[in-house]
């Protein structure tokens, strides 16, 4: 019996890995923005940073169940550090992305302890106090990041030596594109693998989890460092195109904007942050374009419209489509036997 649920539980991840015709058709539409959509590189490199964020988001809160109001802390603290660097001459994007990946990372391990004690809402303070503590600090020490004035000064060098930051956005989008594309595989391959199910395990019944011998605390620290590693690689791809970096980064709208990406796009599968990402920019570009005083309204009122209508409905429907497109097979993870998180 446990031998046929082992082999179930591998098939089923092995077929969810596939990657389907639906994903391969929206990342060849994403690389054809660059070609087909020139003037708009600017705003779509904005999509792409804001994917990334929501996807880092999504690791810990649709795979996870761990709700954060404070993600703009590991955001910040990338964008910071890796503005930093530029600034002090260590103009190399990798390298800037690396250091910023690692602080990240570190501040997520060390926070995670706190994270993961209480309820859900005394991981909402704790993820919120985390980030204003770290937008006062960064207010504060104006001879490090500039203050309220902003870290100016940040110059970056060439990515690989070869490709040069213009004023079109063009470089910027397709960099960002690119390190977005390859976080995504990983992250993609993370969540299909027995770690990715023992994660939903969790979410789903932590209690039940832990009874049946899986190391919950370990697991949910694992994927809290790395999601915060996630959002200080998207803050750091937000200060090296822009080439400029402001207390805006650690504000607490930036939490609740990759929230509001989650809600429109969906948690638990990660093309809800990217799908979000995109409706979000694209709503807010055109209703700010049609009324510039009164955007946020407006947004607001949609966000009102998708929860009293039901984002599960809503996006239900589109999932079902996107998995017919696709051609899956594999069943949702609910229908998998309880009982297989023991074998995985």
């Amino acid at each position: 019996m446990s031998t046929n649920i082992a082999d179930y539980v591998s098939a089923t991840l092995t077929r969810r890995g596939r990657w389907g015709v639906g994903e391969i058709l929206f990342w060849l539409i994403a690389a054809a923005t660059l070609y087909f959509l020139p003037e708009r590189h600017l705003i779509l490199n904005e999509i792409a940073i804001i994917g990334l964020f929501a996807i880092s988001l999504d690791l810990i809160l649709g795979y996870a169940g761990i709700v954060s109001l404070g993600h703009a802390a590991f955001f910040g603290l990338g964008a910071y550090t890796a503005g930093i660097l530029a600034r002090n001459g260590i103009a190399d994007p990798l390298l800037g992305l690396g250091a910023a990946a690692i602080t990240a990372a570190i501040l997520g391990f060390v926070t995670s302890f706190l994270v993961l004690r209480g309820s859900d809402l005394t991981k909402l303070m704790v993820t919120l106090g985390v980030a204003l503590v770290l937008g006062e600090i960064a207010n504060q020490a104006s001879w490090l990041t500039g203050g309220a004035d902003g870290l100016q000064g940040v110059t970056m060098g060439p990515i690989l030596g070869l490709f040069e930051f213009d004023i079109f956005g063009t470089t910027a989008y397709a960099y960002s594109l690119t390190v977005t594309f390859l976080l995504f595989i990983v992250a993609r391959r993370i969540v299909v693998s027995p770690y990715g199910l023992s994660l939903r395990s969790i979410r789903d019944n932590p209690l039940k989890a832990r009874a049946v011998g899986i190391p919950v605390n370990r697991r949910l620290i694992a994927i809290y460092t790395l999601a915060a590693a996630y959002a200080g690689v998207a803050g750091a791809l937000l200060a090296q195109t822009t080439q400029f970096v402001s207390l805006d980064v650690l504000a607490f709208h930036r939490s609740a904007d990759v929230m509001l990406v989650l809600v429109i796009g969906g948690v638990g599968y990660l093309y809800g942050g990217l799908i979000g990402a995109i409706v979000f920019k694209v709503l807010q570009d055109v209703i700010s374009a049609w009324t510039p005083q009164y955007w946020q309204f407006w947004i607001g009122l949609i966000l009102v419209i998708i929860v009293l209508a039901g984002r599960e409905r809503l996006t239900e429907r589109v999932r079902t489509l996107w998995k017919g497109v696709a051609g899956r097979t594999a069943k949702s993870p609910d229908t998998l036997p309880k009982t297989s998180a023991r074998e995985v």
